[in-house]
């Protein structure tokens, strides 16, 4: 009591009166009394001092001791900082720089030598023409060839699985080295053949592998990279990364990367995209400084348009019109490039004729965009022997190219005489350029090489802008004359607008108007972009998917589809219009055949533990590997060598008592002797085993189906024992082990699995599955499980296409319900219920396991 009452009065308790209460919070309490115990410490005799650890005494003898131990510190200091995110981000913005100035300047290299080839060769049309077409043929074929057999997962752009993989489904060998290397040598060589290809998208895939590498590499410093949640956010980032090394646009890089990757962003990502794509970029420019390519940091396409009076109020309904025919060019393009697949693939001979011949379509198609853009031949309509980078340039231009009032044509210098013809004018070239260009890329991207899609419809939807921009000051070529003053129009503002709506209308991304302000360095035209981008956006989404969830409904990737525009009716449908209800599941007092059977009938990877099959309450969820490893240890030899042990150890027994009955003490103990090994292995718990019951006739096979990973091979004495078996007598055993109550008490049971109500809209569900990237989640009424949605349900839920077995199909409108019906009558008695029969019959789990009362056997397992 004495020291009880100390104690209150160190941590000064009061008594109030009901409870009592400490007056002194605990840490200052704390603080108090580790200073009176360092005190007494100090009065006290000094402690010995701490032994150097055994790791460090070869380094604290000879000369520079203190120097050695002193790196060997910092050693360990930076090794245990090199997990930071900072020092990861650093890694990955410096090598993503690298890998992207190193691929342009190759990329460069390979154009420049077509162009060299094609020169040289000015005295023989026909030599140039074998040359223009040959040389991207060989390199196209090339690129189809060597990504083929390293990694076909290196195909295309990989944005749409970048989506998936985000969403936590795991896609083999699309983030390991082999694939990287193929990404990479294969865009090099499919952009230096100059077809009309990107490499936005395919950045986006090698940022995201380079990512996954890192984190492998530096796992071996510290284990925080082996979680996986880690991982996801350092794709995340490298997303930004890919899009921001790309073009030099860290910003938009980020925000594109959010809007095409992520259904849902965690904002504590935002700083290591913005931190990684701003380092990245800042590498990627200094480098083209370096190389003496610029003379000093600039943007990519820089413009001069004037900054006083960019563009006129007047102009607004021109850009408008740019937004809405972008937004039907870019549902167009989508639809295009997904039809072309489509019949790729309906026509079986000419399908099954290219997958014996993987590089002839890639080459037929190269060979067929290379003479359409022959610049002698019809390739002079459309400034075929500009590159994509050169094309930007020229549009982009603040110059007019038509005429302007009284004064002469424009002189066409430098690159810009491409789109000089003398037999058309620059209006026709444009509109043949921009037709041409249009499904010569919907096809080019078809092709199975590493590529995207972006640059190619940033280029055409220059091309219409300017093209508008054109007609612009051609209809007014004095400008628009606002307070006496007059201010001529510029094209190229119009090729800005036009850049930025129709790549936003085929992404379904409003960022694209952050990339053309980082990618031309001006921001005049921010409120002309706006408005295009938004409008481009809204006639794109009420028409088709992006071109991203194009290729993700093409290739049949396990991701969700948005619930976009045209989906309004999708908000009145619930979860029990949708779900299926006749699923198979597993009851708490199943038997082992019940186990067999529910494996046999389904392939659900996950199974519902239900009470009983009369009350349907849902206990949780077992993994489907967890019930076939319940049927492996029922049925294993092991268990049934030891059924053979005591089965042996009993007829010992009684022979022994029949023996000693009949005859005297020499006989007995002869006949002890050969069974004495068989004696001592018989284990004790299984001389209470309970009697099996009767069997029905199941072949031998369920220990091939059910037991492949057995825990231990069985020793050549045993092997002897299983051998005084016959297969009627292993027959028998296992028709008796599988009429058996199952054991649950070593399975791994989920007691909380994800569920929702009959009620739930579909437009909450759709949030919940994408937010926390579920793939199934049951349905329960009062508890009880009444079905389960999956994707599958979902998606065709989302696509108005509800025709699978089991689902019902339900009027958009059949959730109005009456007002009147009262709905939760018959959920109340039902819960009344079912509260009575706990009250009275207590649930099967409490029972004793010898309890064999309910035979029966649901229907549904």
């Amino acid at each position: 009591m004495a020291s009880e009452s100390e104690a209150q009065r160190e941590l000064q308790y009061e008594q109030t009166l009901m409870y009592g209460r400490y007056t002194q919070d605990l840490g200052t309490f704390a603080k108090d009394e580790a200073a009176r115990l360092r005190l007494q410490q100090e009065q006290g005799e000094a402690t010995p001092r701490p032994r150097r650890p055994s790791e460090l005494l070869e380094y604290t003898q000879g000369r520079c001791a203190r120097c050695r131990v002193c790196a060997l510190q910092c050693q360990r200091f930076l090794i245990s900082k090199v997990g930071e995110d900072w020092v990861f981000l650093i890694l990955l913005g410096l090598v993503m720089a690298l890998v992207s100035w190193a691929m342009d300047f190759a990329i460069a290299t390979c154009l420049q030598a077509q162009k060299w080839m094609y020169g040289g060769l000015d005295t023989n049309v026909l030599l140039q023409y074998l040359a223009w077409v040959t040389y991207p043929t060989v390199l196209i074929t090339f690129s189809a060839g060597f990504t083929q057999i390293l990694a076909p997962q290196a195909v295309g752009s990989g944005i749409p699985e970048m989506k998936t993989i985000l969403r936590g489904v795991v896609l083999k060998e699309y983030l390991t080295l082999k694939t990287f290397v193929a990404k990479v040598i294969g865009l090099t060589c499919a952009l230096g053949s100059g077809m009309p290809l990107g490499k936005e998208g395919p950045f986006v895939h090698i940022a995201s592998m380079c990512a996954a590498l890192l984190s492998r590499f530096l796992a071996l410093f510290g284990g925080i990279y082996k979680n996986e949640a880690r991982n996801i956010e350092m794709l995340a980032a490298a997303c930004a990364v890919g899009v921001g090394c790309c073009f030099a646009a860290p910003i938009g890089g980020v925000l594109f990367s959010i809007e095409v990757t992520s259904t849902f962003f965690a904002v504590r990502n935002y700083w290591r995209g913005f931190f990684s794509a701003a380092f990245s970029a800042f590498i990627f420019r200094v480098l083209a400084v370096w190389n003496k390519d610029e003379e000093t940091i600039t943007a990519l396409f820089k413009t001069r348009f004037r900054l006083d009076f960019p563009f006129d109020l007047q102009e607004l309904p021109a850009f408008a019109v740019i937004g809405i025919a972008s937004g039907f060019g870019g549902a167009l393009f989508v639809y295009l490039n997904r039809k072309i697949v489509q019949f790729m693939r309906r026509q079986k001979a000419i399908n099954r004729f290219l997958m014996k011949k993987r590089l002839l379509f890639p080459a037929l198609v190269t060979l067929l965009i290379s003479t359409l853009t022959f610049p002698p031949g019809f390739g002079q309509f459309m400034a075929g022997q500009l590159t994509q980078k050169d094309t930007l340039v020229t549009l982009f231009d603040n110059q007019t190219w038509a005429k302007q009032g009284l004064s002469n044509e424009f002189e066409y210098l430098g690159i810009l005489e491409a789109w000089h013809n003398p037999r058309s004018n620059v209006f026709i070239t444009l509109i043949v350029f921009i037709l041409m260009k249009f499904w010569m890329s919907a096809l080019a991207t078809t092709i199975p090489v590493p590529c995207g899609a972006f640059m190619p419809v940033f280029v055409i939807g220059a091309a219409f802008g300017r093209l508008v921009g054109e007609s612009m000051a051609a209809w007014f070529p004095d400008g628009i004359h606002t307070n006496s003053n007059t201010y001529r129009i510029v094209p190229g503002g119009y090729a800005v607008v036009g850049a930025a709506a129709l790549s936003g209308a085929v992404t379904h991304t409003v960022s694209t108007a952050v990339i053309v302000f980082e990618l031309t360095g001006q921001i005049s035209h921010i409120l002309p972009v706006m408005i295009a981008v938004i409008l481009a956006n809204a006639v794109a989404q009420s028409l088709q998917p992006s071109l991203y969830d194009s290729i993700i409904r093409i290739k049949k990737l396990p991701y969700l589809p948005e619930l976009g525009w045209g989906h309004h009716e999708k908000y009145n449908v619930r979860v029990e219009d949708i779900m299926v209800r006749d699923i198979r599941y597993v009851t708490l007092n199943c038997k082992y055949r019940d186990l067999q059977d529910v494996l046999q009938s389904t392939k659900m990877k996950s199974l519902p533990l239900v009470e009983s099959a009369e009350s349907m309450i849902l206990l949780g969820s077992i993994e489907r590997a967890q019930v076939g490893a319940l049927l492996c240890h029922q049925l294993s030899p092991q268990r049934r060598l030891q059924a053979l042990r005591h089965r042996l150890s009993e007829a010992s027994i009684c022979f022994q008592i029949s023996t000693e009955a009949s005859s005297g003490a020499p006989t007995r103990t002869a006949s002890r002797k050969p069974l004495k090994p068989a004696l001592k292995r018989v284990p004790s718990s299984l001389a209470e085993m309970p009697p099996a019951g009767t069997a029905d006739h199941t072949g031998i096979a369920l220990k091939n189906l059910f037991c492949a990973n057995t825990a231990a091979e069985p020793t050549e004495e045993e092997m002897d024992l299983g051998d005084k078996m016959t297969p009627a007598e292993i027959l028998d055993w296992e028709e008796q082990q599988l009429d058996q109550l199952v054991d649950f008490s070593s399975a791994k049971i989920d007691p909380a699995p994800f569920q929702l109500v009959e009620h739930t809209s579909l437009h909450k569900t759709h949030t919940i599955f994408s937010l926390l990237g579920l793939d199934h989640a049951y349905v329960t009424s009062i508890g009880r499980l009444v079905g389960m949605v999956s994707l599958k349900e979902l998606r065709k839920a989302i696509e108005g296409s509800l025709t699978a077995k089991g689902v019902k199909v339900r009027p958009p409108l059949a959730s109005f319900r009456d007002s009147t019906t009262s709905a939760g009558e018959p959920d109340t008695t039902a819960l009344r219920q079912l509260w009575d029969r706990h009250q009275h019959h207590p649930m099967p789990r409490e029972a004793s396991p010898g309890d064999d009362n309910d035979n029966d056997t649901p229907k549904g397992q």
